[in-house]
């Protein structure tokens, strides 16, 4: 009955239009009554205690990172180095953009800003090249996904809190998924640009591959700042965003010399927006969890799965395709954030890592912002490109398959998440 309560009462206000933050809230006061305990205390407290964590700090960091990347053109110049290396191979523009999507993952974190970013620069390239549009736009919605698999992750960070989950070793376990996902992306463009009549650029001589190297060095030394620092113990996850946003800053102002003074106020400006959006939605959320963890809602789920708790494998596979039938109607933060500690204890019931289950749960959500109707980063890109969303739909499929493939292959073979994180943690 109580898992009755909670569902109905969460997609009840969902339904009728309440953002996700108030819907969790209202959610946690129909708990409250069905238990006998209503207080609204309890939720101001809660929402309190539940922010003042040390790790959420990295969030905002990260975030203000990635906008000083974007405003002092760290990101037009990883870019740039990328035509410089692979632009000349058929179809090249868009392997530019897969390759783009990789480095600029390993700096910002967030899907939205990296498709945005790499469609803002590409499509008119790609478009004047003759390359179709709608499937152009598919590729880069696609690739920004890679993001929050590839550290440092926002995801992440919010998986971890909500589980309590080593940051740092999701980070690292994200490496081998990333790629994978940007390799079959190479894979799936190759064959599909196949059909398209255009020609690859003209190949760069070695001076002006050596020129955009340097100009992309200060660009591409930040993910080795930011990963060795962690790998080594040296920085935690917090500090490391501390790090990338101070680093991007200088770079941004005093190397590269395209981001002013007067410019500042309008990119803290920006990343104090988001981080308020995603904090007080974190703040609320860990209300609901830590109410679903006193209704025992996990007790009562893992008695309704209680015939998978035996076969881990197809336990996974279930909660994979529930999380992306979720994803179809949910931001990835939400899905996480209400997901989470519902699905921990029966998880870690079934002796499935938590690590391990971590990068499947975030990868898996991260596919989901590819997936209509919602589809943020299909929205992002529909915007920046001035393609309809319709088309921009029917151009990501084919990407949106090799990922959903990804997934799934990694779910039958954990080994493929886990020896790479053996080896670099």
């Amino acid at each position: 009955m109580t898992l009755m309560v909670f569902i109905a009462s969460l997609l009840g206000s969902m339904a009728i239009g309440t953002p996700v933050a108030f819907a969790l809230m209202f959610c946690s006061l129909m708990l409250m009554m069905h238990m006998g305990m209503f207080d609204p205390q309890i939720v101001a407290q809660q929402m309190v205690t539940g922010a003042n964590t040390f790790t959420l700090l990295a969030i905002p960091f990260f975030l203000l990172a990635g906008e000083l990347m974007n405003a002092g053109g760290l990101s037009k110049r990883i870019i740039d180095f990328a035509l410089a290396c692979v632009g000349h191979i058929r179809g090249g523009l868009g392997i530019v953009a897969i390759m783009a999507a990789v480095i600029m993952a390993s700096l910002s974190g967030s899907a939205a800003a990296d498709s945005a970013a790499l469609a803002a620069i590409l499509i008119p390239m790609m478009r004047d090249a003759g390359y179709n549009v709608p499937r152009s736009a598919g590729l880069m919605a696609a690739g920004g996904v890679i993001a929050p698999v590839l550290p440092p992750s926002l995801a992440f960070i919010i998986f971890g809190v909500a589980a309590n989950v080593s940051i740092s070793k999701l980070f690292m376990a994200g490496i081998a998924p990333g790629l994978m996902m940007a390799f079959a992306l190479v894979l799936a463009w190759m064959i599909v640009s196949r059909k398209m009549d255009v020609e690859p650029l003209p190949r760069q001589d070695a001076r002006t591959r050596l020129r955009a190297t340097g100009e992309a060095a200060w660009a591409l030394g930040m993910p080795v700042i930011i990963l060795g620092g962690i790998r080594f113990g040296i920085v935690t996850p917090t500090e490391a965003a501390v790090v990338a946003a101070a680093y991007a800053l200088v770079v941004g102002m005093f190397v590269y010399r395209e981001l002013r003074v007067r410019d500042l106020y309008g990119v803290l400006l920006k990343s104090a927006k988001t981080t308020s959006v995603v904090m007080f939605l974190v703040a609320a959320a860990l209300v609901s969890a830590w109410l679903i963890t006193a209704a025992d809602i996990p007790g009562e789920l893992g008695e309704l799965i209680s015939p998978l708790i035996e076969r881990p494998k197809l336990l996974m596979f279930t909660i994979m395709v529930l999380v992306l039938i979720v994803g179809t109607a949910l931001d990835l933060a939400p899905t996480i954030l209400i997901l989470t500690p519902v699905l921990m204890p029966v998880v870690m019931k079934a002796g499935i890592d938590p690590v391990y289950f971590g990068v499947m749960f975030v990868m898996n959500t991260c596919i989901s912002l590819l997936t209509p109707p919602v589809g943020v980063v299909l929205n992002v890109v529909s915007g920046v490109a001035k393609v309809p969303l319709g088309k921009v739909i029917w151009g990501v499929a084919p990407f949106l398959l090799v990922q959903i493939a990804v997934l799934f292959v990694l779910v039958a073979f954990p080994s493929l998440v886990m020896v790479p994180l053996d080896w670099l943690y």
